[in-house]
This record gives C-alpha cells, structure tokens and sequence, in this order.
C-alpha cells in the first residue's frame, strides 16, 4: 500500500520532500498498470503538479513521466522475455491502451520496435574471437554475411565484454572462432589494409531506426564529428536526438561504425560504452591517420 500522502507544506527545502519523492516511487511501482498522471500523482501527495514535478525531478533526477515509463519498460521486458506473452496482452497488462503504445515505448527508449527486441538474434549463427589491437583486446563477431560485432576489453575483461555483447541478441548460437574472425582484425586495424576496391563487408543487426542511426554515422569522415541532434534531422528526425543518442550507444560494430565521432550538442564529448579514455585514443589515432595520409 502507498504510504499517507504528504502534507504540500512538507515539500520545501528541509522538509519532507524526501517522504513525498518515497510516496511517488511506491506508487508508481504498485501502480503502474493505472498508468496514472501528473495530475492524480500529486493529488495522490496532497502537491499541485508543478510542484510535484520540480520535486521529484530535483531529487530523482528524471520527472515522474519517465520514471513511470522506465518502470513499464521492465515489465515489458518481462512480459515479452521470460513470460512469452504476445503484444496485445503484454500491452493491455501493463494498463496500455494497446500494442500501439508499446511500440512507441521502445521505439523511444530501446530504438527498436518490442517485436524486433522480442526476437533478439534468433536463428542467426555469430562466430567470435579476440584479438589484438590499437585499443586494448577486441572482440570480433561475424556472420556468414559479414562482420556484425566489435567490442573492446581491458586485460581479464574478455568474458565481461562477451556477455555484454551477447545479451544484445540472447536468441543466437555462438560458436569461438578466432581463426575465421582474424582476417576482419586485420582488415579493420591495419591501415594498409583500407582499400576501397575491396570494402569490408558489414551486417547490421538492429531495427529500421538503428541502422538508419549507425548507416548515418558511416558517412561521417575519419578526423570528423557530428552530433546527434545533426544526426536526427540527416535522417529526417529531427526532434529524436535522445533516441539517436540510445541507438548510438547500441551500435554493436564499434569503430567501423564510428559512434566515436558522435558528440554532444555543445561539441564536447559525451559518454562512450567502452570508456571514454578509449574514445579519446581513437580520435587522436584517426587523427594521426589523416594527418600521415
């Protein structure tokens, strides 16, 4: 049961925000099938909504919207994983009107429709090995079409690095094969290697709206940068820099498919999966690259 609501006079600096940022999560957790508003949110702990939503954002760091939504997704994820339920159940489960609003909700917050991240690397076979290379041992995965993965790992890191991987496509076989992904090291660290009569084939493996994210980002220049909401608007989406922003930390070929020349909109560098230090290394490495071209 939620706890008592909390008195408006409590919700000042020193007072009971904390109590009333409690009783907002409770209820949002216990709730969340109601899918309730800002509005019945605060009556709910006795605040207006304006108030309510200064509140929580100050001390969550999110407002209660998208604390909700984060809470539905994991239960999407559950609905549709380990429990098998089909769309339309799993939609009107988690109190959403149908798979409609599913679909917007992991198209916003996973990039992908929940079909495509139901599937999740089913009946592909993805043969991997590691090697070195310029930025610490990477892991390389391909397909009989092509190379669909490269990750990097500190030393002792390897297993980490292949289970963060493979829980991108949960459904596929794995088979190590560094033998057969030794020739994509090669072509992919070694400059002389770059020849464009024989381009490295690639296979994206990801929703419509990935790879519109990731095909954009091949076309940024080695020594170049861009930032996602430039991104958005070149593949006509202009107000859906958070979701670029979600696809380019999903983006599973790493360095071939530069998400390290992807910026924040003040230019500066943001976060980036396998360390920022690693980012920053790679600029400065194609840099050097350009600069002896």
């Amino acid at each position: 049961m939620i706890h008592t609501p909390t008195l408006i006079s409590d919700i000042t600096p020193g007072g009971g925000d904390y109590d009333t940022v409690r009783s907002v999560i409770e209820l949002l957790t216990e709730d969340y099938r109601d899918q309730p508003t800002l509005e019945r949110i605060a009556a709910r702990v006795g605040a207006t909504p304006a108030q309510l939503q200064r509140t929580f954002t100050r001390w969550a760091g999110l407002t209660p919207k998208a604390f909700l939504q984060a809470v539905t997704l994991d239960h999407a994820k559950r609905l549709l994983g380990p429990e098998s339920l089909p769309l339309l159940d799993a939609s009107l489960e988690l109190g959403l009107s149908g798979p409609g609003r599913l679909h917007d909700l992991f198209v916003t917050h996973e990039a992908m429709s929940p079909g495509e991240w139901k599937a999740r690397g089913d009946g592909l076979t993805i043969r991997y090995g590691f090697h070195p290379s310029p930025f610490g041992t990477a892991l390389v995965m391909a397909t009989e079409r092509g190379l669909a993965g490269l990750a990097f790992a500190d030393e002792g890191g390897e297993a980490a690095s292949f289970d963060d991987m493979a829980r991108r496509w949960p459904n596929a076989a794995y088979i190590e094969d560094s033998a057969r992904t030794a020739r994509y090291a090669a072509r992919i660290f070694e400059p002389e290697n770059w020849r464009p009569d024989t381009p490295l084939r690639v296979v994206l493996i990801g929703s419509d709206f990935q790879i519109r994210v990731w095909e954009a980002l091949l076309k940024i220049p080695m020594g170049r940068a861009t930032t996602y909401s430039t991104i958005a608007s070149g593949i006509g989406q202009p107000t859906a820099s958070r979701a670029v922003g979600a696809a380019v930390g999903r983006n599973p070929i790493s360095f071939v498919v530069p998400c390290h020349r992807a910026l924040g909109k003040s230019g500066a560098l943001t976060g980036y999966h396998w360390g920022l230090t690693r980012k920053r290394a790679m600029l400065g490495w194609e840099a050097g690259q350009v600069a002896a071209g």
